[in-house]
């Protein structure tokens, strides 16, 4: 049995071998597909890079998502349904204010999630986002701002 220091941690070498594992898994995959799936049912897949938000995203490849509040939590117009209920568990609960603000999403359903809200992670690979037929934008009804 072997042990190794490293950063002020005692390290048994079967430790060291998964962390060496993982660390090895975490650079080969840096990105997830994605695919949007708008109100007529068209499809666009996506890479988007680990650590990314859907909302921004979804600005940098074109797919009509409006995020109005620029991920602030402020409204509900970056609204996705996440259409599998595994992917779906996978998420962490959404907080307060995002329930909140969910309450006054168009077409809510179980698996509605704020775009802004979902955070790209190796596990949701290959995770599909349904787009609702409309938002509700309270500040400015029909705008659609340009990401930065």
């Amino acid at each position: 049995m072997q042990h190794i220091w490293g950063k002020g941690v005692l390290l048994h070498s079967s430790n060291l071998q998964t962390l060496f594992r993982i660390k090895r898994q975490m650079r080969k995959k840096r990105w997830i597909t994605v695919t949007f799936v708008d109100k007529d049912g068209d499809e666009k897949i996506i890479k988007v890079p680990i650590g990314m938000s859907m909302l921004e995203a979804a600005h940098k490849n074109d797919v009509e998502l409006e995020g109005a509040c620029e991920g602030s939590l402020a409204c509900s117009t970056c609204h996705v349904i996440v259409m599998d209920d595994d992917y779906y568990e996978k998420l962490p609960e959404p907080i307060d204010e995002e329930n909140d603000m969910l309450d006054l999403a168009f077409g809510l359903t179980e698996t509605s999630r704020l775009g802004c809200q979902v955070i790209a992670k190796p596990e949701l690979d290959g995770i599909r986002l349904a787009l609702p037929a409309a938002t509700r934008n309270f500040a400015v009804d029909g705008h659609v701002p340009k990401p930065h």
